[in-house]
């Protein structure tokens, strides 16, 4: 039988260089399921998980510097290895003994790297929709072709970009709090961070990790990133889901997810 739910609570982390991070943490266990967002998104989109999950695990989801709750204060590099380093900084605070990193969007390469980190304390990694890019297959002018709308018009680029991840399962009210959110992300950091993920390439991440890696998956992965990942990711689908599809449909997401989890 599962236990009740233990509250969740707000707490105050610090990243790898000493920036104050946001988080939400709470449950119980020796095993700390480590929630991390997507680019210009925050921890409340892992809240439905949090509350669901805190019953048999430790659960936390941050935000990473800019986003949210986390001022940048000052950041001067902004990047995917960045973020990686930051979420093993939460780990470590978090004093957890195993770490299963969960990330949306970016927030899978962002595990990837922080399992690079954190060796042999995280024990296995989700990414969830995370290769909706093809991360490692763009070249320069691809890159520049994705990243030019953002360059010129932020706020229109961002609704194309709801739009344009969204199935019939994404609610219109759930796509507008989403281009409300997300476009309202300050450009002189977000752009850094959205030219330095297309430019990621998660071979060294995959060759240098030994721990299982699943992705759990709506209908957008294209079919050369999934190739790509194939060797080295087991691949759940949820038919029909669009990007954001732990938000879209919580409880169904949930039941995929607890049976990924070892």
């Amino acid at each position: 039988m599962k236990k009740e739910p233990e509250a969740i609570a707000k707490v105050s982390l610090s990243a790898h260089d000493g920036i104050p991070m946001a988080c939400d943490r709470g449950g119980h266990g020796n095993t700390l399921l480590l929630f991390i967002h997507g680019w210009t998104c925050r921890r409340a989109y892992w809240r439905p998980q949090l509350e669901y999950f805190a019953s048999s695990w430790q659960v936390a989801a941050p935000d990473l510097p800019g986003h949210g709750d986390t001022a940048t204060n000052g950041r001067a590099t902004w990047s995917v290895e960045a973020f990686g380093k930051d979420i093993a900084a939460c780990a470590r605070q978090l004093e957890a003994e195993k770490v299963i990193l969960i990330g949306h969007s970016m927030g899978g390469p962002v595990a990837l790297e922080a399992a690079r980190v954190l060796k042999n304390v995280a024990t296995a990694v989700v990414l969830v929709d995370a290769f909706v890019i093809d991360y490692g297959g763009l070249d320069k002018e691809t890159i520049q072709q994705i990243a030019a709308p953002f360059e010129s018009d932020f706020m229109a680029a961002m609704e194309g970009l709801v739009n344009q991840t969204s199935t019939d399962a994404t609610a219109e009210h759930l796509k507008k709090q989403l281009v409300s959110e997300m476009s309202s992300a300050d450009p002189s950091w977000a752009l850094p961070v959205w030219h330095d993920l297309l430019a990621w390439n998660p071979r060294a991440a995959f060759d240098e990790l030994e721990i299982p890696i699943s992705a759990i998956n709506g209908d957008l992965i294209p079919e050369s990133a999934r190739a790509r990942c194939a060797p080295f990711v087991r691949e759940t689908i949820i038919p029909g889901a669009g990007h954001f599809l732990q938000m879209e449909d919580p409880e169904g997401f949930n039941k995929v997810l607890e049976k990924i989890l070892p």
